[in-house]
């Protein structure tokens, strides 16, 4: 049974508004086996995407490496941006040694609510998938019981929006479509994504994406 602990600490600044909100990263940036093009940085897997769609939306022009200079790029990004991020998952225990969330078993969840009341300018969570069973969505709902909180359905709309309060303050969160590969099947399912593929049949998933992130982002 392989302990999967997550590599990286929160990033959040007192002056932070957003907070991205996912599960783990690959094992292999627990384990220090990175491939070429990853960041030793949350989100930093090339094939999760998430810096590509960022990337393409402001045109930073990222490098995909293990640099320091890689770290500091995104880093600064986030800082300039007032974005944090604090996945849900401090750790999980996996039979396969794979980045399935439904491979997760004996799930140890960090206290986001506890982060939120420690920063009290954040306003917005934005989860890297949806309320599937052991996404990041999935497991705020269940930590949110235990503040004897719930969330409340704003927009059904993709990306589907929620709100909460905690302490006389709102809190939005936004349920992003996953930057993981797996879940390209299920937007060419999409409605809107057959629309704008029949006026465009370039338009791909990735762009897709693009277009849903640039609002947040």
């Amino acid at each position: 049974m392989f302990l999967h602990k997550h590599p990286y600490k929160p990033f959040i600044q007192d002056n932070t508004t957003k907070l991205i909100v996912g599960t783990l990263p690959p094992p292999r940036f627990s384990t220090g086996e990175l491939l070429e093009k990853d960041v030793n940085f949350c989100y930093g897997s090339y094939y999760n995407s998430l810096w590509l769609f960022i990337d393409e939306i402001h045109q930073l022009g990222l490098r995909y490496d293990n640099s320091q200079e890689a770290i500091d790029e995104r880093k600064a990004f986030l800082i300039a941006n007032k974005i944090g991020v604090c996945d849900i998952v401090e750790s999980a225990k996996r039979e396969k040694i794979d980045a399935s969330d439904l491979g997760m078993k004996d799930i140890i969840l960090r206290d986001v609510v506890g982060y939120l009341k420690q920063f009290p300018n954040i306003n917005t969570l934005l989860f890297t998938g949806g309320n599937s069973k052991n996404g990041p969505e999935y497991f705020f709902r269940r930590h949110l019981k235990t503040y004897d909180k719930k969330l409340d359905l704003v927009s059904n709309e993709i990306p589907r929006v929620h709100e909460f309060n905690l302490d006389g303050r709102p809190i939005k969160t936004v349920s992003l479509t996953s930057g993981s590969g797996a879940a390209n099947i299920s937007i060419s399912r999409l409605p809107l994504y057959k629309q704008l593929k029949a006026r465009n049949p370039k338009f791909n998933t990735f762009d897709f994406r693009v277009l849903q992130y640039r609002e947040f982002f």
